[in-house]
């Protein structure tokens, strides 16, 4: 998905060899996105190519920074599990939830027969069951897809540290065994360790200019700095960095 490519991208500018499994149509927008991963250093040993038009979003950013994005699948909703390949050298499998549940489930299992471990970014959280997340290292969700995962409402900025926390405790509950990560954009991040006391890091200070993206350099650069062996709440550390830095940034 298009989330799968921008965290690949970020996860290579963060020091990670990364190889991305996808799916692009035989259109011009398929080659800019096959151009903007080459360059970005990317194995595209896996990625696949349909006939028809590539998958797509338009984001909608508002006066805030803060978007939205309307998304056409098409082809990225054809990807082929069954041909995927998880490379013996292969240290993590980050998934995200922009293809079907059938993909999620069959790479999943790959990634298990490989002994390798499951991160996934649950965006969007919509149509997720407790068997789709049975299995998953680590989750990260933002507010609306932590939401969307527990059946409330949007987490918000009027919210506390208790509020957060019990959210955290939500999705342990519903995906015992695993880390959680919790993304609040401005109010930074709330967290546990498989089991543990959720625990939270505040925002870097930025100056806004647009939120899109944020997710993903954060997603990326968290399972890249986690390749490396740093410690988890390091890894936390550098994610919100990263994400501080590409929201501030002229685009």
């Amino acid at each position: 998905g298009g989330k799968g490519g921008n965290q690949a991208v970020a996860a290579a500018s963060a020091g990670a060899d990364v190889a991305f499994a996808g799916r692009i149509g035989s259109d011009q927008a398929g080659a800019e996105m096959r151009r903007r991963l080459t360059e970005a250093g990317i194995d595209l040993s896996e990625l696949q190519v349909g006939p028809d038009a590539s998958g797509m979003s338009a984001a909608i950013v508002d006066a805030n920074g803060n978007y939205g994005a309307v998304i056409v699948s098409s082809e990225n909703h054809k990807f082929d599990a069954d041909l995927l390949t998880i490379p013996s050298q292969c240290r993590m499998v980050l998934m995200q939830n922009e293809m079907t549940h059938t993909v999620l489930h069959k790479v999943r299992q790959k990634a298990h027969d490989a002994g390798v471990p499951v991160v996934l970014n649950a965006a969007p959280a919509r149509g997720l069951t407790c068997a789709d997340l049975d299995g998953i290292g680590v989750l990260i969700v933002n507010r609306v897809e932590a939401s969307d995962l527990l059946g409330c409402a949007p987490l918000d900025t009027n919210w506390t540290d208790t509020d957060w926390a019990d959210s955290v405790h939500g999705l342990q509950t519903l995906v015992p065994g695993s880390d959680i990560i919790v993304t609040l954009g401005g109010d930074g991040v709330c967290y546990a360790r498989c089991n543990q006391a959720p625990r939270h890091q505040p925002a870097r200070k930025a100056v806004v200019r647009s939120t899109h993206g944020a997710g993903d350099v954060f997603v990326g650069t968290f399972a890249a700095s986690c390749v490396t062996g740093i410690p988890f709440e390091t890894a936390i550390e550098k994610a919100q960095v990263a994400a501080s830095s590409h929201v501030s940034a002229s685009r």
